[in-house]
């Protein structure tokens, strides 16, 4: 493989604690049910733009939702200080397909600003070509916006370029966009649904990407 994609959330970094945390204060501080961790754990790869009015127990118009989402970015913002790390093994497995003068990027269900943020945060912010966010795509993950407009901006090889991610949404956008798959299934909530998704690889340790 020559080309690189990668999700953020639990595939780069362990950030599960930081999301269920900022998520639950954000529905509590605007006087709703928060959901609880298993639910929040299971929408994580989603957009909030998606997963959010999904995860009330009320229906919310757009104006209370955009409330929600403010307050969420808020929340997380404080809470990413300390609760965001690196797994075991993934910067040196950067540092080493870098070396060898692979092509790395990340595809995000974040916003490109915290996004871009957080890596900085956990030592990664000059180790990729380029990020793609939710705000710079049409659609959606599983769609595979994300990772084609990354193919054709750089006119990568879809044969050579594989998405690593720990949840179902990065396999099936990968399929979707027409390139190789593997599994992270060092972050993985739910291993089961991954492998369901049946990806190219299956991958139990970062370093294992070298070998791809």
């Amino acid at each position: 493989m020559d080309n690189f994609f990668f999700d953020f959330d639990n595939t780069l970094a362990n950030s599960s604690n930081v999301a269920v945390l900022a998520t639950q204060r954000a529905y509590t501080a605007k006087g709703l049910v928060a959901p609880t961790r298993e639910a929040i754990v299971s929408y994580m790869g989603v957009p909030i733009e998606v997963s959010f009015a999904k995860m009330a127990t009320v229906s919310l118009g757009d104006a209370a939702l955009e409330d929600l989402f403010t307050e969420f970015r808020q929340q997380y913002q404080r809470a990413e200080t300390t609760g965001i790390t690196l797994f075991d093994g993934m910067a040196a497995t950067i540092a080493e397909l870098n070396r060898r003068g692979k092509r790395l990027y990340v595809v995000s269900s974040k916003n490109s600003v915290p996004l871009q943020r957080n890596l900085d945060q956990v030592g990664l912010g000059q180790s990729f070509a380029a990020i793609s966010g939710s705000d710079m795509v049409a659609h959606y993950k599983p769609a595979p916006d994300g990772v084609r407009n990354l193919l054709q901006r750089f006119d990568l090889d879809a044969n050579h370029s594989v998405m690593i991610g720990d949840a179902k949404y990065d396999i099936r956008m990968g399929h979707n966009a027409g390139v190789a798959t593997a599994g992270a299934m060092w972050g993985a909530a739910d291993s089961a649904a991954v492998k369901a998704e049946k990806p190219t690889y299956l991958l139990d340790t970062p370093a294992e990407l070298l070998n791809l």
